[in-house]
């Protein structure tokens, strides 16, 4: 994706500007798309505003089923915003869709860990580090786990 088009974006989105959970028509959801959808739940997130952006995800992702840009930002999103259980389900889905993505892995690794899985946590962030071996965030999660005893 080349964001250097020339495009002004906030020439022609002003007349349009809308709150974040103000509620959407199919048709205007349609008309909008997942991209777009995409950009604005991303800058929502980059705002720390999480559980807004969650809601424009799940915008998205109703138009995009099983798009995986779209559930790892949602993922997040719910994660951010203390939604651990939802988080947990959308990297587990994202999984499903590609197994061999190590962010997914490390990701529902840390929500399992928060909602108290240790041993699933400890599964998916072992596999994390095995599919990115070079990550020091991947390693330091698997790391700071409770040991198995606990």
């Amino acid at each position: 994706m080349d964001h250097s088009s020339g495009h002004d974006s906030g020439h022609d989105a002003a007349p349009h500007d809308r709150d974040a959970d103000e509620p959407l028509d199919a048709a205007t959801e349609s008309r909008e798309g997942a991209y777009a959808l995409l950009q604005r739940g991303e800058a929502l997130m980059r705002g720390r505003h999480h559980a807004q952006a969650s809601i424009v995800l799940e915008r998205a992702a109703r138009i995009e089923p099983g798009k995986g840009s779209i559930l790892e930002a949602l993922g997040r999103a719910y994660y951010n915003s203390g939604q651990h259980e939802r988080s947990a389900e959308t990297f587990s889905v994202l999984l499903e869709i590609d197994p061999s993505a190590h962010y997914a892995h490390y990701a529902l690794g840390q929500s399992l860990k928060q909602l108290g899985r240790f041993r699933e946590a400890r599964t998916h962030l072992r596999l994390a580090v095995a599919l990115s071996p070079g990550s020091r965030l991947y390693r330091g999660a698997l790391d700071r786990l409770p040991d198995p005893g606990d």
